[in-house]
C-alpha cells in the first residue's frame, strides 16, 4: 500500500459566493468520500484562505523572512487535502472522482505520491 496525498484547487471568490445550498452539496460530497474511503482515509481538513497563509523565504543575507500572504500569486489556491492509502494510483483516481471540486467548473483535484523515506 502507498500513501497519496489528494490537494484540492479552487477559486476562492467561487467557493465565498457559493449559495447555503451549494455549500450543502460540497459537504454531502465530502461526507461520501469520507465514507467510500473508509479506513484508507488517514487525515484531511479544509485549509483557511490564502490571503491569511504566511510565507517563508531566504533574504539577501540568506535568513529566514517572513512574508504575509500565498507564495505565488494565482487564481486558484489550496483548499484542502486528504491523505489516503492506496493499492495504486487507479483506486485514488476512483475516490477522488467522487470529490465535489472534480466536477465544479472553477476547482479540481491533484493527486501526489507520498514519499517513503522509510
Amino acid at each position: 500500500m502507498a500513501k497519496y496525498l489528494i490537494l484540492i484547487y479552487g477559486d476562492e471568490r467561487q467557493w465565498a459566493a457559493m449559495s447555503p445550498q451549494e455549500v450543502q452539496q460540497l459537504h454531502e460530497a465530502h461526507r461520501a468520500f469520507a465514507a467510500a474511503a473508509g479506513s484508507a482515509l488517514l487525515g484531511g481538513a479544509e485549509l483557511e484562505p490564502a490571503d491569511i497563509a504566511t510565507t517563508l523565504r531566504a533574504d539577501p543575507a540568506g535568513r529566514p523572512a517572513v512574508t504575509d500572504g500565498p507564495f505565488l500569486e494565482t487564481k486558484e489556491a489550496v483548499g484542502g487535502y486528504y491523505l489516503v492509502e492506496a493499492a495504486d494510483l487507479d483506486e485514488v483516481i476512483g475516490l477522488a472522482s467522487r470529490l465535489y471540486e472534480v466536477s465544479a467548473g472553477h476547482s479540481g483535484v491533484e493527486i501526489r505520491p507520498v514519499v517513503d523515506h522509510g
